[in-house]
């Protein structure tokens, strides 16, 4: 698997924070009607059970920000994904149906309420560690562009900053030709539910995107 740690300058603010790590082989499709009765489902849930002040109080988002707040950055107007797609439901909008991996991690993030990495694997350069943005620290957030990323948890390889909870690099997205995923899961309140999590994220895998070779870790 590739190596991934939490660096010192996070495990100060956070000393119980845990990353679940999923990396497999998979094959990629256009769209997935399965997999969009399972999201259609949720949808439905999630609007009929919750508002947007109940969202930010879900106890993994709730965590999300927490940890925003403590390394330096807004997190209302850095809304993690997983609240940003949580509240887009309850305004009534539908989510936007990208490929059926990314449809997939989406899906995980709004079912758990974490925010999730979801990366192809072969486009990651040597060892990666989670550590805090930097001022100036160039970045592109897939479909937002320029993203200030100072202050927000980042995931770092060799090359540069490529994950956030609010928004993935486009340098690492995933697209129809990926074949080797890496999926990232940022527990800002430990690693309880994190095998359940990683469970369910590898049966929809091999459900829908025929994982084989699947390994998973957690990362403390």
């Amino acid at each position: 698997m590739i190596n991934i740690n939490i660096g010192n300058e996070l495990k100060a603010i956070n000393p119980t924070m845990a990353l679940g790590v999923l990396e497999c082989k998979v094959k990629n499709t256009e769209f997935d009607k399965k997999l969009w009765n399972e999201i259609d489902t949720l949808t439905l849930q999630i609007r009929n059970t919750l508002t947007p002040d109940a969202i930010k109080e879900h106890p993994q988002i709730a965590a999300t920000r927490r940890m925003y707040a403590d390394c330096g950055k807004d997190p209302s107007r850095y809304r993690p994904s997983a609240e940003a797609l949580m509240r887009r439901l309850v305004k009534g909008n539908n989510l936007y149906q990208i490929n059926t991996l990314v449809d997939l991690v989406n899906l995980v993030s709004m079912r758990s309420g974490y925010s999730i990495g979801g990366f192809d694997a072969d486009k990651i350069e040597g060892d990666v560690e989670a550590g805090i943005g930097r001022e100036g620290e160039p970045y592109n957030g897939i479909g937002r562009g320029p993203l200030n990323i100072a202050c927000l948890p980042v995931l770092r390889d060799a090359h540069s900053g490529f994950g956030t909870p609010t928004s993935d690099e486009e340098r690492t997205a995933m697209s129809l030709e990926t074949t080797h995923l890496l999926m990232v899961i940022n527990a800002y309140d430990g690693e309880n539910i994190l095998p359940d999590i990683l469970q369910y994220s590898e049966r929809l895998l091999k459900e829908y995107a025929d994982a084989t070779e699947i390994e998973k870790k957690i990362v403390k």
